[in-house]
């Protein structure tokens, strides 16, 4: 089975990497990579399609993955693979355990165009964290005098989250505006303020006020940290909470 595949490679990442030779490593992320892939088609790529708060997550460590897997081929120094392959398994597992609700009807063929967006848009986000991580890790030790855990300089690190920040942030204005079309003009209603819609939309103020503060004040450092995880909290109670809430707790498709 390609999910249970998936996260057994995730965790000898996580748990061996650093043992591992940098040619077996490359090999068992191909591995993982194309058996996570596998894993979402069998989801996403048959009809009915089944989606949920889980296959957001399965979707979005995958996006991560692939992100960090051209990167390391441009920059090889990068570190931090055994946490990412950490937070992959579970994501991948949870997909399995809880693979969503059924999709059999679609109001527009371009409905999935918005629902790629929003995918991207976490993915992106997704990245832009691990990145921010990243870079608290690398100041930190520059703090204390210690070598980094990886070699690639902070401002470096700092230009590619904030990279990232901005494309999450383009896409998911993407995003806001397809639903805006779907909802309003497609389906002829108003604007539903549900939870979803309510804490997308604050995770979009707090980055749009984070790249204004970047632009205009060189806003860096802790401030604009704490504001990228907040946004990205937002995003995940957006959808990931309140499927959570429905698929588990209420237990409603």
């Amino acid at each position: 089975m390609p999910s249970v595949g998936a996260a057994i490679g995730y965790a000898v990442l996580a748990g061996w990497s650093a043992r591992l030779q940098r040619g077996t490593i490359s090999a068992i992320m191909v591995a993982v990579w194309v058996l996570h892939g596998l894993a979402l088609a069998s989801l996403l790529g048959v009809e009915p399609v089944r989606f949920g708060f889980a296959t957001l997550l399965s979707v979005t460590a995958w996006l991560v993955l692939t992100v960090y897997a051209i990167e390391t081929r441009l920059y090889p120094q990068l570190g931090t693979r055994w946490t990412l392959a950490g937070l992959g398994a579970p994501a991948v597992l949870l997909a399995l355990v809880f693979p969503g609700s059924t999709y059999p009807a679609l109001l527009s063929s371009w409905l999935p165009l918005h629902w790629a967006l929003g995918i991207a848009s976490y993915g992106l986000l997704g990245v832009a964290v691990a990145h921010a991580w990243m870079m608290q890790r690398t100041e930190q030790h520059i703090r204390r005098g210690t070598p980094a855990p990886n070699a690639l300089p902070l401002l470096m690190l700092e230009r590619l989250t904030f990279r990232f920040v901005a494309a999450a942030f383009v896409l998911l204005t993407l995003t806001l505006l397809a639903g805006w079309y779907f909802t309003v003009v497609l389906a002829t209603g108003g604007w539903a303020w549900t939870h979803k819609t309510v804490f997308t939309v604050m995770s979009w103020a707090v980055l749009a006020v984070l790249l204004g503060g970047r632009h205009l004040w060189g806003w860096r450092g802790r401030l604009a940290v704490r504001m990228l995880y907040a946004a990205a909290g937002l995003l995940l109670l957006g959808y990931v909470g309140s499927r959570f809430v429905l698929e588990v707790v209420l237990q409603r498709a």
